[in-house]
This record gives C-alpha cells, structure tokens and sequence, in this order.
C-alpha cells in the first residue's frame, strides 16, 4: 500500500552500509518510522529530503508495520538551522519532546494542527524573529496543550474572577488562584503571576495558530515565561531530556 503524506524528519539513525531510519512527523499519521534504502549515500536522491528537519512530501510503501521510503519532494531545508548551535539544540529539543509525547494513531487531526506549530516555530528560529527563550516557551505551553494538556486560566478556579492584580498559578494542577482565594504559599510549582504574565499564558495556550507568534515581551516576562513552562513541562511530562540539558548548558 503507498501513502503520501507531509511531514518533517524529527531523528535519524544508521541501518547497515548505506540506509537509514528516520521518524517523520506527519500530518496524517502522527509519527512513523521510515526505512530509507541508500539514505546514507552523498549522491543519494533522498539525502536533502530525509535530512534533519526536513519539510518534505513523502510517498511511502506500508508492509505491514513498517513503512519503507518510495519517493520525496523538500519542501523546505531549514538548513541555517544547522549553522547556530543554540538553534540546532533548541530545535533538537522541540523534537525529542514531540516523540515523546505526540502518539500515533490511524489518523488524528491534531497531527495537522501540532505540524503547523512546529513548522511555524522552526521557521522563525531559523529566523531570528524572535528571542529564543520565547520560542522555547510558546512551543513548550502551546505543544502541552494540543495534546490535552491545557491548564484553566480562564479565570480563578473558587470565584471565578478573570482579572485580579495578583494571582497563582498552580502549576501541577493546571489551575488559577485570584490572591483572595488563594490560601497556600508560594512554591515551586505553585507561582504568583502578574497580569502581564497571565495575559502571555492565556495568549500561548488559546490564541489562534496564525496570531500565536504575535507577541511582545520584555526580557523579565520572557524569563518568567520560561520558568513557567519549563516547570509546566517537567510536572506533567516527568521526564529529562538530553537534548534540553544541552540547550540549557551552552546557553
């Protein structure tokens, strides 16, 4: 059975002399692992296609569980993103936290919506449109989210209000305390959070995926951001990676 799909190449790894595996994100399938006969050869048809980070169109042979490489079109290199170390982390990071956490069933139409969200972030990485730690923050908060993960900050959790000068962010439990309500202390994982801060989560999780990236922030609610969804993702997902370690030592 042949399948086209589009999707990025999220990992690669070597298979015998000259081919190769590679996990492609699609937009149909979720993530599938893809045999690439000759994938390791210079003058190979399917290099550029199949590299890291690749945008391709992909045609595919399905054998039972596994899917073999038939034919490829790029779409798009992102190859400047090989260029900046910080960069090629980062994004090496977005990935492992995509196979991590994106599963894949026969179809499943948050697939198209996750691929826009990475696609979208690579792009303004590669970019340079926006700070880094911002973009580390928005694919982190919004990624979680997609995939069921969507904390309440509508409003406080006991009175409902939307709007109060101080409020708390339960991180753990994915819940917004207004300062009347809230009758704990400031922890880890339980964070105050000014109106500014509180407007860039809303922003992140809820915003439509063509005005998500239209954000402004300043170096302090950058940095309260990133302490925000870094902790965000390690409660919910409880997991180290190799790659974040990286990013996080050379930046």
């Amino acid at each position: 059975m042949l399948l086209t799909t589009m999707g990025v190449v999220i990992g690669e790894r070597p298979y015998g002399e000259n081919d190769k595996f590679v996990d492609i994100f699609t937009k149909d399938f979720g993530i599938i692992e893809v045999t690439v006969k000759g994938g390791r050869k210079l003058n190979s048809k399917n290099s550029a296609t199949t590299a890291l980070f690749a945008y391709s169109k992909f045609c595919v042979s399905s054998r039972g569980e596994r899917y073999y490489l038939n034919s490829s079109q790029i779409e798009n290199t992102f190859y400047d993103l090989r260029l900046d170390i910080k960069k090629l982390a980062l994004a090496s990071y977005f990935a492992e936290l995509l196979k991590y956490t994106v599963l894949s069933y026969e179809s499943d139409e948050s697939y198209e919506i996750i691929l826009k969200l990475f696609l979208n972030t690579l792009y303004f990485l590669e970019k340079d449109t926006h700070d880094i730690l911002l973009l580390k923050s928005v694919f982190e908060f919004r990624l979680l989210s997609e995939i069921g993960l969507i904390p309440n900050l509508i409003g406080c959790c006991i009175c409902n209000v939307y709007s109060y000068s101080k409020m708390y962010f339960d991180i753990q439990e994915g819940k917004l305390y207004c300062d009347d309500c809230f009758s704990g202390n400031e922890s880890y994982n339980v964070i105050s959070v000014d109106q500014s801060t509180l407007s860039a989560l809303r922003h992140i999780s809820l915003a439509e995926l063509n005005i998500l990236f239209n954000i402004k922030a300043s170096d302090r609610l950058i940095t309260e951001l990133n302490k925000i969804t870094s902790r965000y993702v390690i409660a919910h997902i409880n997991k180290k990676f190799k790659t974040l370690e990286y990013f996080e030592s050379i930046s």
